[in-house]
């Protein structure tokens, strides 16, 4: 097992790289979606958590990402003496109509491949994505952590419809018509997922890029009016299954699984990844259940975090595992400090 951390847009620079370095880690997985442009409520310093008028502004649409801009990142962690283990999620402005089944599907299609030849040119092995319409939704911060930490959580669905122009929790066009976005079926949003599986896996297999899935966070069957796949632990198998190949895994979040209201966590670890199917693991720790449950520090939850580890050194899972999420601590700074501690817990236990 490799110690990684998890770093958004704003944080690739020389002073994060050294941070991590200075923590134990070895790999890092970053995102190139910035969750934070002109989001009312989302700041820079924390986890994007998003009212219902969301994270944001989507990227460009025209501007996909380069193979050589791609390169460029990568070169700057080796430097720092790291490894670029995965790049995780599609900007909503590249693949929105897959997500919704749109006019510009089979377009935005090409996007995906073309980001994944690009990820596989640059040679990054792993390509995270979320495939959901309404995204990461309905989180809310508050000091619930021990010592009272700022830490996220749930405290009641949201059901909230969607609005026209914003999917994955992003606004991709600030234009669009008034009115919401329609709801999808649970069936039509497999068949969406089946899609894009059977078009993608195709070039990541000849790319050499692992396509690793994520579940529903929060975990419940609808979120914002929209249904969501993955929010018990026995429907990662259903994705797995959908379209069988060695580079569809999964971005296994023990957080995420543990919110679950169906399924025994330790049991979930054991059974993914004996089947070889975990590309990295997200592991923060939890308390509760959706639609209420809380994040708490990696030593304080309802997950015994020794256990999961020792089922993962037992199914010889060698990958790479980063916090993805920790409290904020009450110091000058408090991502920093949250983040050092979750890390060195993680080191010690390994």
């Amino acid at each position: 097992m490799k110690l990684g951390l998890g770093l958004y847009r704003h944080q690739l620079n020389a002073e994060h790289y050294r941070f991590a370095r200075q923590c134990g880690c070895t790999h890092v997985v970053i995102h190139l979606v910035d969750y934070f442009r002109s989001s009312r409520s989302n700041q820079p310093g924390d986890q994007p958590v998003g009212d219902d008028s969301g994270w944001g502004l989507a990227g460009d649409p025209d501007r996909l990402w380069t193979a050589a801009e791609l390169r460029a990142i990568k070169a700057e962690i080796n430097a720092a003496g790291l490894e670029l283990e995965a790049i995780e999620n599609f900007d909503p402005a590249h693949w929105h109509d897959v997500l919704l089944d749109g006019p510009r599907k089979a377009a935005q299609l090409e996007n995906v491949k073309t980001i994944i030849r690009n990820v596989g040119e640059a040679g990054i092995p792993v390509m995270g994505y979320n495939f959901s319409i309404a995204g990461v939704a309905g989180r809310v911060k508050g000091r619930f952590a021990r010592g009272d930490a700022e830490a996220v959580g749930m405290d009641g669905p949201l059901d909230t419809p969607m609005p026209n122009g914003m999917a994955w929790n992003m606004v991709y066009d600030r234009n669009a018509a008034p009115g919401c976005v329609p709801a999808a079926t649970p069936e039509q949003l497999w068949q969406r997922l089946g899609d894009f599986l059977s078009a993608v896996l195709p070039v990541a297999e000849a790319a050499g890029v692992t396509m690793a899935a994520h579940p529903d966070d929060p975990p419940l069957p609808t979120i914002r009016s929209q249904p969501r796949l993955v929010y018990q632990p026995a429907l990662y198998q259903k994705l797995i299954d959908l379209r069988p190949s060695p580079r569809n895994a999964l971005e296994f979040c023990v957080g995420t699984l543990a919110e679950m209201t169906e399924g025994d966590i330790y049991e979930a670890v054991d059974t993914y990844s004996r089947q070889g199917k975990l590309a990295y693991v997200h592991l923060r720790n939890v308390r509760g259940k959706v639609p209420f449950y809380k994040e708490t520090f990696i030593d304080d939850g309802d997950v015994d975090v020794k256990r999961v580890l020792r089922i993962l050194k037992q199914n010889h899972f060698t990958g790479v595992i980063i916090p993805d999420h920790a409290p904020q601590l009450s110091c000058a700074a408090p991502w920093h400090a949250g983040m050092a501690y979750a890390l060195g817990y993680l080191k010690a236990l390994m």
